[in-house]
């Protein structure tokens, strides 16, 4: 019997992480709730931190977790700066 490894065997650098500003005041937040219980809690509170630190945020939803985004959330979100999913469960 041949028994085949679920783990990809091929071996690839790190990707660079992207480029900080390091400064969130000014910037345009994206805070996309992908509709997982608790999602919204999660992002009540980033939501908190990113204001005390001089961002300005907004929200958008997915309509179901489990499917891709509508179009126009994704236009939504891509207006922003920077984005947080919510993915809490």
């Amino acid at each position: 019997m041949e028994y085949v490894s679920p783990f990809d065997e091929r071996t690839r650098g790190s990707d660079p992480l992207a480029p900080r500003s390091g400064d969130l005041a000014g910037k345009r937040v994206a805070l996309l709730d992908i509709t997982k219980p608790r999602g919204d809690e999660f992002l009540d509170r980033v939501d908190a931190l990113l204001r005390e630190r001089g961002a300005t945020t907004f929200r958008a939803r997915k309509e179901i977790f489990s499917k891709p985004a509508a179009a126009a959330v994704i236009e939504e979100v891509g207006a922003a700066d920077l984005v947080v999913e919510g993915l809490a469960d």
